[in-house]
Formats: C-alpha cells, structure tokens, sequence
C-alpha cells in the first residue's frame, strides 16, 4: 500500500513519523542526496578549509503562538540552538526568517521579538542575519518563523557519527511529553483546564557539561516531531541495533500522563522541546547523570535502556507487568502544529 493518499501531501508527511521519512527517503534524498545530507543527524557537520561547524536550519509553525511555558520566538531559537548542540557544536550564530500574516498585532510581534532576544542570551547565540515576509490576510495564520544556525566543532567527538553502540545506556534527562501536551490541551477547542507547561529550553549548556564528564558519548539526539520513540528508530536503523527499553525507568509527570491518556496519546510518541536521549558506555553513567542532575535543566536525567545486539534493528520495552513490546513509529499525524 502507498504511504501517500491520491499523490498528494497531508499533514502526516509533517509529523516526524513513518510518512516524514517516506516523504525524505522517496522524494528529496533521490534528487538532493549527498554524503552530508544522507546522514540526516540533526545538524550538518562540515569540513571547511580551517575549521569545522554544525549547520542546521529549521521552520516553526505552532499554534496557538502562545503557549504554557514559552512561545513561537523561544521555540525557535531553543530548536535550532539544541540541533547544533546534540552535534556536540557550540552554538555561535542563528538567522531569522519571519513570515507574518496582514493584521497580526504588532504588540504580539514586539514580545515575540523580545521573547527571541531573551531565549538567545540564555543560550550565547547571536541573530545575525534576517529577513522579513508580509502575506495577505488569511495565508499565514498569524506567524511562520524560519531559523538557521551555526556552530563551531571544536572537539572531534564519537557524536559527530551518531552511532550507537552494543552495550550503551540510554539517557534522557527530563520527564517525557511536556512540550506537545502542553501546545495541544492550551487549544480552545479542546476545552481543557491544565497545568502542564512546555519544557521548551536551550540544552546547549547542558550538553556542555555532559562532555566534561565524557567525550566518549556515541550518539545524541533531540527528541522533537516523532518524540522518543522517533529518534530512538532512527538511531536503531542507523546502527543496525535492538534498541530495550524500561518503561519503569521512562520519566513522565502526573499531568501528562493523565492528559496523555484522554487524548489516546503515548509520552514517548509526543513531541518535546528540552529533552535530549544520549547513548553512554555504562562505566561512565553513574558519573554522568550525577552530573547532569545539578543542572537545572537535568534534573531528572535517568537511564532509560540499553542497546543490544547487532543484527536486528528494532526498539522493544520492557512493561510495568514484565512483557515486552515494540515501540514504533507513529505512521499518521498525532498532534498537528506541535512545533
């Protein structure tokens, strides 16, 4: 059965999950295809004359534009800022596109352009270039941004290849599925009344603290559109591992998992915006989640799972109850808009 509905697109091809990667495998790696751009890490690494950077670009289209816990400014510069720094880049410089719909409220642009300031500060990044769309009335819905950063690689690390290896422990560090939840039940028509806030942060001093402790950590990834279970694929199929996880060991908050259940949704499915998976040798996970802990945005940094054999790439848990099940990724549209 195709992946596509009457050759056309629809909003799954968006979504992070099994149609995002049909739509790059069929479509734009046969014609674009290259050696950098064939890896698909969350940033490219490029070799120029005398040094080497982290490239990477992304677009935000949210909505509502406000939400619990940031907005469509902050969001864009923590996504752009973690996809260099899970690269093990220092995140230097970031452009700014703006597409802004006739009629959107210059008080709402004037604290989205502040918001963006704030979130750069925090993160050591500078705007440096820019540029400005205007679109009539009805054909942006309020605001579209497009932001796209570079960073410098100063250390060559085992995370500028992305590959897992047999044996490694698998670590997040903060609870799973705030930020979609937190985008999705803040949506009038939903009608919910909650308190779950966006985790949405630049993790690029984190990042930082953790390659103190180790540069021997062989894989890092943002756990964005596709959420955990999404990168956790992608790294299995790129290292050709069985990837087992402890459902137990996963970190999620009350208010999620209750939202989560409601809406039909799984935390490790839903989308984030401050959580980032590494893979560890297991002799250096004590020390490294001791330290990721004392930073704020660590706080509840755990080891989630291993990885197994080679040979078969797949992800499985172990349930509450002992069994086990393979974790997937989602092949329609979970939560439109998300990010």
């Amino acid at each position: 059965m195709s992946d596509y509905t009457n050759d056309r697109i629809t909003l799954a091809h968006g979504g992070g999950g099994r149609l995002s990667r049909t739509l790059v495998e069929d479509v734009f790696l046969p014609v674009l295809g290259n050696d950098c751009l064939n890896r698909l890490n969350d940033s490219a690494v490029l070799n120029l004359p005398d040094k080497r950077i982290a490239f990477t670009t992304d677009s935000f289209v949210v909505d509502p534009l406000f939400f619990p816990g940031g907005d469509i400014g902050r969001l864009a510069v923590c996504g752009t800022v973690n996809d260099l720094a899970v690269m093990g880049a220092v995140p230097r410089y970031l452009s700014l596109g703006l597409i802004i719909e006739e009629g959107f409220e210059l008080e709402s642009l004037r604290s989205i352009i502040q918001s963006i300031k704030d979130a750069a500060d925090e993160a050591g990044v500078t705007i440096v270039t820019g540029d400005t769309k205007v679109v009539a009335r009805g054909q942006a819905d309020g605001l579209y941004i497009n932001t796209s950063g570079i960073g410098s690689i100063e250390r060559d690390l085992p995370v500028h290849k992305g590959r897992v290896r047999s044996g490694d422990l698998l670590i997040v560090n903060a609870p799973l599925g705030q930020h979609g939840m937190a985008v999705i039940t803040s949506r009038e028509e939903l009608g919910f009344k909650t308190t779950i806030k966006s985790d949405v942060a630049p993790l690029n001093g984190l990042i930082d603290e953790m390659l103190r402790v180790s540069e021997n950590i062989s894989a890092m990834r943002d756990a964005t559109r596709g959420g955990l279970a999404g990168v956790l694929n992608e790294m299995a199929d790129q290292g050709d591992v069985q990837i087992i996880l402890d459902e137990i060991a996963i970190p999620v908050n009350e208010d999620v998992h209750i939202a989560c259940d409601m809406l039909g949704f799984e935390a490790i499915h839903v989308a984030n915006e401050g959580v980032l998976l590494a893979a560890v040798p297991p002799d250096e996970a004590d020390r490294m989640i001791s330290t990721m802990r004392l930073h704020p945005y660590g706080r509840h940094a755990a080891v989630i799972g291993e990885v197994g054999d080679k040979g078969r790439a797949r992800v499985t848990m172990r349930t509450h109850i002992g069994t086990h099940r393979v974790i997937d990724v989602l092949s329609g549209e979970q939560l439109p808009r998300i990010c």
